[in-house]
């Protein structure tokens, strides 16, 4: 069987999968995948911001030796677009990652697989036939987080994605309003006998947090530690700050990931690819820098390389592919916005990816 004929029918954009996404899932799984901080200002800012800028067409290029190959870490990789890490992907399929990756194999895309997967990153690996990232939170418990690692290097993992930006999750009101558990048979298996931090309930006048529940979370000291318990690159997700940036650098990370965690910590963060460009001028092309939040054209990634990116992941997209289709959906996901990537580079005049410079964004002289 063709597997296009599998897709529902009328399916042209992203934004397409995100409105059926919405009729496939129930109130729960759709407040978790959808939903962002507080009163999701940055969530929704991660799209407008990309509204804002315009492109600079340009003619008569020469497209013989087009192409959209880049080398990333050491990798070869067919499209500047990899599959972020995203949480509890059976809420989305029965199946959740190992159809995820299935997705990910058929179309050739880079995938980077959650700490709170729920499927292990064992049999997620036996089944990739792409280069596979394994994303962390560093736990409570030091020699778990070890074992992950190195579970994740056995596998062969290839790169190791740092998530720094939350030590805690952010006001997460959509997810309460509709009263968010796990369901049966859904669970974060990679996180099976992890010891949970031991603090007691606070009192009405106690800190809610402060009272020590943050006394285990992740420091600077942490990245040169983990450095050192792995031969994989490292790199640091949730990177919005200049100054953090270069202390990344200084602390060995490999890659910068700019990211305001989707809009799901702290809201009214400015949008990533605001944050994009003094983090690019401050890296000085040191490091390759990814993009994550608010993709959803063709169109967005180029306004990100152009801006300073090496590549970009998607996060939301690619769950809503796969709530709708599978492993089908989240290859026709990636191929969507491929193909869009390429259009928006024939009509500025870019025929490889060295070819997008700050010049294609158009500026109002």
């Amino acid at each position: 069987m063709d597997p296009s004929a599998l897709l529902p029918p009328g399916v042209a954009s992203l934004d397409d999968y995100e409105e059926l996404a919405r009729t496939r899932l129930d109130a729960s799984a759709w407040a978790y995948i959808a939903g962002g901080a507080a009163d999701e200002r940055t969530l929704a800012w991660n799209r407008t911001a990309f509204d804002r800028i315009a492109l600079q067409a340009r003619v008569l290029a020469d497209f013989s030796h087009a192409s959209t190959a880049l080398s990333l870490l050491g990798q070869d990789l067919a499209y500047p677009i990899l599959l972020a890490p995203v949480a509890l992907q059976k809420l989305a399929h029965p199946d959740g990652e190992r159809a995820t990756v299935a997705g990910a194999s058929a179309i050739g895309a880079a995938m980077v697989v959650s700490t709170e997967a729920t499927c292990s990153i064992d049999e997620i690996a036996q089944l990739a036939e792409v280069p596979l990232w394994f994303q962390l939170y560093v736990q409570h418990d030091r020699e778990f987080t070890r074992d992950l690692v190195q579970r994740a290097e056995t596998a062969g993992y290839r790169a190791l994605v740092v998530t720094v930006d939350a030590p805690v999750s952010g006001a997460r009101n959509r997810l309460q309003r509709a009263g968010f558990r796990l369901p049966p048979g859904v669970e974060l298996v990679n996180l099976r006998g992890a010891r949970a931090p031991s603090t007691a309930a606070p009192g009405l006048i106690d800190s809610p947090l402060f009272s020590g529940a943050l006394a285990s979370s992740p420091t600077w000291k942490d990245i040169d530690w983990l450095s050192a318990q792995t031969r994989l690159p490292v790199l640091l997700k949730g990177i919005s700050s200049p100054d953090d940036t270069a202390r990344a650098i200084d602390s060995g990370a490999q890659g910068i990931v700019v990211s305001n965690h989707g809009g799901r910590t702290l809201d009214t963060l400015p949008a990533s690819i605001d944050l994009l460009p003094p983090i690019a001028e401050r890296v000085e092309r040191r490091v390759p820098i990814l993009l994550d939040g608010g993709i959803r054209r063709g169109t967005d990634v180029l306004k990100a390389l152009a801006l300073g990116a090496t590549a970009v992941m998607i996060g939301r997209p690619y769950v809503y592919g796969l709530a709708v289709g599978g492993a089908v959906g989240v290859a026709h996901v990636v191929s969507i916005l491929r193909a869009e990537l390429e259009m928006a580079m024939a009509l500025t005049g870019c025929a490889r990816l060295a070819d997008i410079t700050p010049e294609v964004i158009w500026r109002d002289r």
